[in-house]
């Protein structure tokens, strides 16, 4: 199959959806003059940080439409969920949910329920909704966000439910705002969908083959947000390092880190996800050489095995993927790695699992995604033989994840007295009474401290190392 060129919707169709955001805060205003309360919405979000940010565009949207948010599911007048279908157990959540909303229904009859993201790229899925869940007022996948106003308009006098999923690789839409979850950092798209067809991944099913924005878009995109007092910007991509290979131009993401690297008031850049097979020697002496890259990287391995590698059609050998550490830990010393790890694939033998394990006790990662593989229909994966008993899956997993705990909190513990630069982001979660921050290598540090930190970067240095986190105090 060719390489797909992007497409942008057009101004009209933008235009469209400016007019159902008026209609229906129209309608939202009659509402709050005759219940003196603000109708209110909450998202629940799914997966990774893609399906965030397209909860983020979703947020401003649902706010100029008179919406204002809650974070208790019975109270909200719309309920939407964006899913996740990379993980069997997220697509289980959603059910249960969507369960839950029938009976609220009965109670609220007005709630409006939709349901957005991955899993709505899958024709079972909707099958399921359409059979199962008939209260849901509207389906749609992950290449309309930008209809969302118009599925709300529709919606107050649609008899059944709203179906509409666009079963192609995704059209380009620019200039969505959002409104982000810090006021100091913000995810950018770089890239929409992935080309790799690993075997146990659905993410090219549900999102499209790759298409890269334009250099000039995401610059414009990236300044607006400095000049806004964004601090930090995290761009975002299945696989970040293949982009500019559907653009027109020559154009690569080293180019692009370097461009971005330029933009005044920025203070750090971060990247996800990096696949191996395309980490090119020019983004490591970019990550080396401009100043605002933090020193971290998220390089996701998936299995230590050669042999399972090979299965998941990953493009890397173990011996290549050490080899890969160990050049950018050459050029940048200081650099932590995370990753994303994958127990029990089809045919894995103990012999494949030590092989992760190993890689593992080398990397030395800081922290891991680790996960029990599930099928999923429509990867070649489902299909294949040999899957890997349920008990041994669990049993593996305590083993990998007590080995990443014991290195991550080795690790953790060499922060100690050391003095660290965080960009303070807000309060912290466990102590609403204190700040939290991150350092370049995303260690979470928490500390005691006035509002007026929040969005600086302050020096804190580090006296009370935890597994997961670092105390501090600010100096």
């Amino acid at each position: 199959m060719g390489e797909r060129k992007q497409v942008e919707i057009s101004a009209e169709e933008l235009e469209k959806q400016e007019y159902y955001i008026r209609e229906v805060r129209r309608i939202n205003d009659e509402q709050r003059e005759k219940a003196r309360c603000a109708p209110k919405y909450i998202i629940l979000t799914y997966g990774c940080q893609m399906n965030e940010h397209d909860s983020e565009k979703m947020n401003f949207m649902l706010s100029q439409m008179g919406y204002i948010p809650s974070d208790n599911i019975r109270e909200a007048d719309i309920v939407i969920f964006n899913t996740c279908a990379v993980r069997e157990n997220a697509e289980l959540k959603v059910y249960g949910k969507l369960g839950h909303m029938k009976t609220i229904k009965k109670i609220k009859p007005d709630v409006k329920v939709m349901v957005c993201g991955c899993m709505m790229q899958q024709q079972h899925i909707i099958d399921e909704i359409q059979k199962s869940h008939r209260h849901v007022d509207a389906v749609f996948g992950t290449h309309n966000y930008h209809k969302l106003p118009e599925f709300v308009y529709e919606s107050y006098s649609a008899k059944g439910t709203i179906i509409d999923v666009w079963n192609i690789d995704g059209q380009v839409v620019e200039g969505l705002r959002s409104i982000r979850k810090f006021d100091t950092k913000a995810y950018v798209n770089i890239t929409y969908g992935c080309n790799n067809f690993c075997t146990y991944c659905i993410v090219p099913y549900t999102r499209g083959r790759e298409r890269s924005r334009k250099p000039h878009d995401i610059i414009a995109e990236i300044r607006a947000l400095a000049k806004d007092g964004v601090k930090e910007v995290t761009l975002l991509g299945q696989n970040v390092n293949s982009y500019g290979k559907t653009l027109d131009e020559e154009y690569t993401f080293s180019r692009l880190i370097r461009d971005i690297n330029e933009i005044e008031g920025l203070e750090r850049i971060r990247f996800m996800t990096s696949h191996p097979k395309d980490l090119s020697d020019e983004l490591i002496y970019a990550m080396r050489d401009c100043d605002k890259v933090c020193n971290y990287l998220h390089l996701p391995i998936q299995s230590g095995s050669s042999r399972v590698l090979k299965k998941m059609n990953r493009h890397y050998t173990k011996e290549q993927y050490l080899t890969l550490v160990e050049k950018i830990r050459r050029e940048i010393p200081d650099i932590s790695f995370t990753t994303d790890i994958i127990v029990g694939f089809p045919g894995e033998m103990e012999e494949d699992f030590q092989d992760t394990l190993d890689v593992v006790r080398q990397v030395r990662y800081d922290s891991a995604f680790t996960f029990i593989y599930s099928k999923r229909n429509g990867t070649p994966a489902a299909e294949m033989s040999e899957q890997v008993d349920e008990k041994i899956k669990h049993e593996r997993l305590e083993r990998l994840i007590a080995l990443v705990n014991d290195i991550g909190a080795q690790i953790n513990e060499t922060y100690r007295d050391k003095t660290v630069q965080i960009l303070v982001e807000g309060p912290s979660k466990t102590d609403k009474t204190r700040l939290m921050g991150r350092t370049p290598q995303s260690k979470l540090v928490n500390f005691d401290g006035s509002d007026e930190l929040v969005g600086k970067l302050v020096s804190v240095r580090i006296n009370d190392p935890k597994r997961c986190s670092l105390n501090g105090i600010v100096i």
